[in-house]
């Protein structure tokens, strides 16, 4: 498995911090893209550092966290080559990388649990793309010139 890149706001501090110990259990390699710190700041400087990391290819996937995982899914998802999961549940876990090929899990840090957030990681991380007809749709997802509405 490739480096998993990792990122949060201050609000997502301390539910990365736990993602960090449950991947270094793991055996699995992370870069922490920041906040390094549980003090106020401001999800969009982190998310943009953590989506041009991906979209590079430095790491993939992602894993983000702030309070809802709105707002930091918001800004990953500004990016052409990113396809940000909100995930709350195994279940949307598992749905957005077998049928959206997403690339960046989004955890609301604020709204679940270590042990729920375990899960979905996992799931997340074992999950492969089901390929077949969800490729058209991924196809579609990048902005091109769009053909006008009938």
């Amino acid at each position: 498995m490739s480096t998993i890149g990792l990122c949060s706001d201050h609000a997502g501090f301390e539910m990365k911090e736990f993602v960090k110990q449950w991947l270094d259990q793991q055996g699995i390699r992370y870069k922490d893209f920041g906040t390094y710190t549980p003090e106020t700041c401001d999800y969009p400087d982190y998310g943009h550092r953590l989506a041009l990391a991906v979209e590079s290819g430095e790491v993939c996937p992602g894993i983000a966290v702030c309070g809802t995982g709105c707002g930091i899914s918001i800004t990953l998802n500004k990016h052409q080559g990113i396809r940000a999961a909100q995930c709350w549940q195994e279940r949307i876990a598992e749905l957005s990388r077998s049928h959206n090929d997403a690339n960046v899990l989004v955890l609301p840090g604020r709204f679940i649990s270590h042990e729920e957030a375990a899960r979905i990681v996992e799931m997340f991380l074992v999950t492969p793309f089901a390929e077949g007809r969800h490729r058209k749709r991924i196809d579609k997802i990048p902005v091109k010139d769009m053909p006008p509405c009938a």
